[in-house]
């Protein structure tokens, strides 16, 4: 059976954030468009790690030979423990560690703090013919930043126009820019939270302040609500993805990178040798 037998619809078309899109209304438990259980999940993920892995390559390949300027940006927003670091480890752990970038933002350092929030961002886009991957991203500047007045509420408002504004030139100058919020439950980070305070080695995972945050659930709730609805476009839409079941939210993530790659008719770059020649070089050496 090939990866797809268990979609029994497209997850990119049931996670894409559209128009009247409520937040509250998704069962973070729920596994939109897969027919099959955990073991099924495991063996689809499985497969297409291969297919990933070969789509990568072609387009690392087509830069390094041809200049194609085409990449892809994946940008992971979630609350705490919701699974961004297994979706770098599981998804993206499958392919060549020379194709991708990867961007893990933490508090600003001063220095990022004497600039514009998109500083330190533009810093970390991809270069051409590689996979980005921003953990936590420019988002952060309109969700905790809002729920936390860390800025005065007309900054937060301009900054919604300029994150759209950066995100239509990078998609302009050929980048596939794909955004997903991993949305899991209250109880379930709850228990993901107990888990590594009850193991000794998780405990370096632990931050006492998601504690804190766990207290304004309800107000990121409703930034992540007004994130949705001010900055899901065309060019680079949002996807919230169930992730109460870790395998499910791999599944997905890997399935909407695929369909970006798979949408861009990727080829091998044609030689540039004449092939039958090397071929009798190579013999008589």
């Amino acid at each position: 059976m090939g990866r797809e037998t268990f979609w029994a619809e497209d997850p990119a078309d049931l996670l894409r954030v559209g128009e009247g899109f409520r937040l509250a209304e998704v069962d973070t438990n729920g596994h939109p468009g897969f027919d099959g259980a955990k073991d099924d999940g495991a063996a689809a993920l499985a497969e297409g790690a291969a297919v990933l892995n070969g789509l990568q390559e072609q387009l690392y390949a087509n830069n390094v030979v041809t200049g194609d300027p085409r990449r892809v940006l994946l940008v992971l927003q979630a609350m705490d423990s919701a699974g961004k670091g297994g979706i770098v480890n599981h998804v993206m752990g499958a392919v060549d560690p020379q194709g991708v970038h990867l961007a893990a933002f933490k508090k600003p350092t001063p220095e990022e703090l004497e600039h514009d929030f998109l500083w330190r961002i533009h810093k970390q886009v991809p270069s051409a013919g590689k996979i980005g991957v921003f953990d936590r991203s420019h988002y952060e500047d309109v969700l905790i930043a809002r729920v936390r007045s860390l800025a005065p509420a007309e900054e937060i408002e301009r900054r919604y126009g300029a994150i759209n504004d950066f995100e239509a030139e990078l998609a302009a100058t050929g980048t596939s820019i794909i955004k997903v919020m991993l949305h899991i439950s209250k109880d379930e980070q709850k228990a993901r939270l107990g888990d590594r305070l009850a193991r000794a080695d998780k405990h370096w995972k632990f931050n006492p302040g998601d504690i804190d945050e766990r207290e304004r659930w309800g107000e990121y709730q409703q930034a992540y609500q007004l994130v949705f609805e001010r900055t899901s476009t065309s060019e680079a839409p949002w996807y919230v993805v169930p992730a109460d079941r870790k395998w499910y939210a791999r599944l997905a993530v890997q399935h909407l990178l695929i369909d970006a790659l798979e949408s861009m008719a990727l080829e091998w770059p044609k030689a540039d040798f004449d092939v039958a020649e090397q071929q009798r070089r190579l013999a008589e050496s």
